[in-house]
């Protein structure tokens, strides 16, 4: 449903009637509510609009929340982006989506450049096979020990992901996952009890090309889409942060 909701398609549509139906006997400030709404709707379905809100979302993790040299010896958390597929084993890749091949890719990367450091890959899944489990395979093959890697198999979000790992880890973390996600997983994991520090491992934004980048396409909906969903899940996040109250956290 938030996926019918969050499209600029359905916007479309409900502008469409709303502008059919109304127009004819429209007041002047409600025909300029249209105008500005019927702009607005084409320009966050051109990848201009929708690349200028994904370098926003991406720009919501807060400084203290970026990582530095200081953080070389911190635990890493690969959070899991989904699987396209039940997999059939847990060396079954295909299954993975392209998100959790490149958080994956970005949480070894990270690994190979320090000392080695224990590394929790979090995502369950609706199958037999968790995400987290065909993931931290996949790290094997890409040469990250056995002996440094965890599962946590169990959570569906990434709200349940940082709930499920207070008091396995210590505070400070690497949290890694792609861009648009961070600001979200970074309130979730303080929500927690962590004091997190985020890592990109791959970044929507494209910046200004061709004329094409004007014009109306699939694509950039589909990035609008996501860009939304996020904001919509980080304005969630921080209103279940709140209702937890003082010290909750720490359980």
């Amino acid at each position: 449903m938030h996926s019918l909701l969050l499209s600029p398609m359905t916007w479309a549509l409900l502008w469409m009637a709303a502008t059919w139906l109304t127009w004819a006997r429209a007041r002047a400030w409600w025909r300029v509510v249209l105008a500005i709404a019927g702009i607005a709707i084409v320009l966050l379905c051109t990848p201009l609009g929708a690349n200028t809100l994904i370098r926003m979302v991406e720009g919501g993790v807060p400084r203290e929340a970026r990582c530095d040299a200081r953080d070389a010896q911190a635990p890493i958390v690969v959070l899991a982006g989904g699987l396209q597929d039940e997999p059939r084993a847990h060396d079954d890749y295909i299954a993975l989506t392209p998100s959790s091949w490149r958080r994956l890719r970005g949480g070894v990367e990270l690994w190979r450049r320090g000392a080695p450091v224990t590394m929790t890959i979090a995502g369950g899944g609706p199958f037999a096979i968790s995400e987290a489990a065909v993931l931290a395979r996949l790290a094997q093959d890409w040469g990250v020990p056995a002996q440094w890697l965890r599962e946590e198999a169990q959570s569906t979000t990434t709200w349940e992901s940082a709930m499920a790992l207070r008091g396995t880890l210590p505070a400070r973390v690497r949290v890694v996952s792609s861009a648009t996600h961070l600001p979200r997983a970074a309130v979730a994991f303080r929500a927690a009890g962590f004091v997190p520090c985020m890592v990109a491992s791959d970044s929507a934004y494209v910046p200004m090309g061709s004329v094409g980048y004007f014009l109306p396409q699939l694509s950039a909906m589909q990035k609008t889409q996501v860009a939304l969903y996020e904001v919509m899940g980080v304005v969630s996040y921080r209103w279940r942060a709140r209702g937890r109250g003082p010290g909750l956290s720490a359980r």
